[in-house]
């Protein structure tokens, strides 16, 4: 089992590259309670490329894919993606708030962004997951809840479940050490 990773008291992973985003604002207060787990790909079901870094640091080319062009002016971030080769990219601090779960509620509390730290796995609504991103992930997790008071992991389809379907019927909740789905 390789060693958890460390988050330092600026609420950075020690052993995540880094990749700052500009997307992001102070949280409302310092809770941290809930996790949210999405799925993304860009362009969508390719995987791989530069899309998703360039959408959370708004540097995505509408002109490369028609797919851009509709959101490429969107202001989003997450605070990690997960690569399908298990590598973790942190974009912004969980000690602030980054912009990734948009309209949402949870069990009667809206702006779910507010208290919730955003995790995007590299993927669809259309294919598994690769092993060795469900290990990055629970490492992540456990490393999370030890310096976090997190109550809950949930979906983005559970916060929005009009708007969301991700991490979609791929994702494997039972693989999460700590579900509590």
């Amino acid at each position: 089992m390789a060693e958890n990773y460390t988050i330092n008291n600026d609420g950075f992973v020690t052993q995540a590259q880094q990749i700052a985003s500009p997307n992001f604002d102070a949280r409302p207060d310092h809770e941290i309670s809930m996790i949210v787990i999405h799925n993304i790909s860009l362009p969508p079901s390719q995987y791989g490329g530069n899309g998703i870094i360039e959408l959370f640091t708004n540097q995505l080319n509408p002109d490369e894919h028609p797919y851009y062009a509709t959101i490429h002016s969107f202001k989003v971030s997450a605070h990690f993606l997960i690569r399908r080769d298990g590598t973790l990219i942190q974009f912004v601090s969980c000690l602030e708030r980054a912009w990734h779960a948009g309209k949402s509620n949870w069990q009667t509390r809206e702006r779910c962004n507010d208290f919730s730290v955003g995790i995007e796995l590299e993927g669809s609504d259309f294919e598994a997951f690769e092993e060795v991103q469900y290990q990055t992930l629970n490492k992540l997790v456990a490393s999370l809840k030890r310096n976090y008071a997190i109550q809950a992991i949930v979906g983005h389809s559970d916060i929005a479940p009009d708007r969301k379907t991700d991490p979609g019927p791929y994702f494997d909740w039972q693989k999460l050490t700590h579900h509590h789905h």
